[in-house]
């Protein structure tokens, strides 16, 4: 039960992450309150991902998925199109479809009293309606829709908010960044092997801020992986370097990277020597003609969120949403995606290499997420939720000038991207009625991103 009110917990947020301080105290992660107010604020009023375009390719097929703590279905329409709506009864609230995903449905009927739902989430059916009701007004009782869904070069968004701006304004400078993972090959990307799930007890925002900003816990949390590989692979391969960038956006993404000509198949290491052939032979020629010399062969090692929840390795190529269950755990879904017109040997190397490193069971993802878990077994003392952490590296160091890359950049070892994700969740907690975006920054489009090279 809420001990506070909404103007208690806003004063609280403004109080726990001082950016000029450098600092962040640990109740951010903890605090109920401050969760119900993401939830609200954040989750009900950004671009959340759905689905990638190929998980639902024909007519009737259909994900079930979350927008925040909200079950929502995704659905391949008749005509081609994508909705999606609240996965609920509006008779009594009954969970309406209670499958994962599934392929050429007709309609969703709910469980408990059978009315029966059109692919849109229109209400079609209602068991004795004349008998019991005379009529129902089925326009008004339809499920309730997400009234924003975009697709974005394979990707699918969608967003509660009917005056959400527009999903590349959302995206800013970060779509730069964001189309290393999905623009190498005129073909497109393409999800496989299914949707790994599996719960971590933490704070959502752990994770999402390791993967927008985080390169320094690489060689040191990872140190044992990269030793496991020197035997199969190259010693360059394998060493992290110190050149590099991060990205830091005033709406609250942020990505960090290695750069380096022909080193792009560091990751690739790890995930397996195939996919690191594949990276630094065939897969770099088409990649490096689309997107350019910086983007296709320069950078490498790159992380990546796109705010608030959806998170990604490019070179690795996995995918992931961080779904909030509650302030001390979450749920992940991750899969990997590969580039449409790779062969099937080496998209069966990018699956294999991803379930080793970036799965429940694999190596990364094993390191990272018992760091997770620790820090917020800590957490449960009162003094350590009162305690407050450094997150100053690389303040006042960041440029906006940088020839190659656009947008706020710094050194890769910084936390200029994790100061931006925790600003943009301050100021959307404390200013629920400002714009979601700021209103200084253009829209980066693909014309004026590619220039930037």
């Amino acid at each position: 039960m809420s001990a506070k009110t909404p103007e208690a917990t806003r004063d609280l947020v403004a109080r726990v992450f001082d950016e000029d301080a450098g600092k962040i105290q640990g109740r951010a992660y903890t605090d109920p309150d401050i969760y119900a107010l993401e939830l609200e604020t954040i989750f009900k009023r950004c671009w959340l991902f759905l689905a990638h375009e190929t998980q639902i390719p024909g007519p009737g097929d259909f994900l079930s998925t979350y927008m925040g703590e909200d079950p929502v279905v995704v659905v391949r329409q008749k005509d081609g199109e994508v909705k999606a709506f609240l996965n609920q009864c509006r008779h009594r609230g009954m969970r309406l479809c209670r499958s994962d995903m599934g392929s050429k449905a007709r309609n969703f009927t709910c469980v408990y009293h059978g009315w029966v739902y059109g692919l849109g989430g229109e209400l079609v059916g209602v068991p004795l309606e004349e008998q019991a009701y005379g009529k129902v007004d089925k326009a008004e009782w339809g499920a309730r829709p997400v009234p924003r869904i975009v697709r974005y070069k394979g990707l699918i968004f969608g967003n509660w908010d009917a005056d959400a701006p527009d999903f590349l304004e959302y995206l800013g400078d970060a779509a730069f960044y964001l189309d290393v993972l999905l623009d190498r090959s005129a073909a497109g990307t393409q999800a496989i092997g299914g949707i790994h799930k599996w719960v971590i007890p933490c704070n959502w925002k752990f994770a999402a801020e390791q993967f927008a900003s985080d390169m320094y816990h690489a060689p040191v949390a990872h140190l044992s992986v990269s030793m496991s590989v020197k035997p199969v692979v190259e010693e360059e391969q394998v060493d992290f370097g110190h050149e590099g960038r991060q990205f830091r956006s005033d709406r609250g993404h942020g990505t960090g990277f290695f750069v380096g000509a022909g080193r792009r198949q560091l990751l690739g290491s790890f995930v397996g020597p195939e996919v690191a052939r594949y990276m630094s032979e065939e897969g770099k020629e088409q990649a490096v003609e689309r997107l350019g010399f910086v983007r296709g062969e320069y950078m490498h090692a790159q992380h990546m969120t796109v705010f608030p929840n959806f998170s990604f390795l490019p070179t690795a190529n996995t995918v992931r949403v961080w779904h909030p269950k509650g302030p001390n755990e979450i749920e992940v879904w991750a899969w990997t995606l590969v580039e449409a017109d790779a062969s099937d040997e080496v998209k069966e190397a990018y699956r294999v290499g991803g379930l080793r490193s970036f799965s429940a069971a694999g190596i990364f993802e094993q390191e990272d997420g018992e760091n997770w878990v620790e820090i917020q077994r800590v957490l449960k003392g009162s003094s350590a939720q009162d305690t407050w952490f450094h997150i100053g590296m690389g303040q006042g160091r960041a440029r906006t000038d940088d020839p190659q890359f656009p947008g706020t950049v710094g050194w890769v070892y910084s936390e200029e991207a994790a100061r931006g994700f925790y600003a943009h969740w301050q100021k959307l907690l404390t200013h629920p009625t400002d714009p979601v975006i700021p209103q200084n920054e253009g829209t980066c489009t693909g014309e004026t991103c590619h220039a930037a090279e």
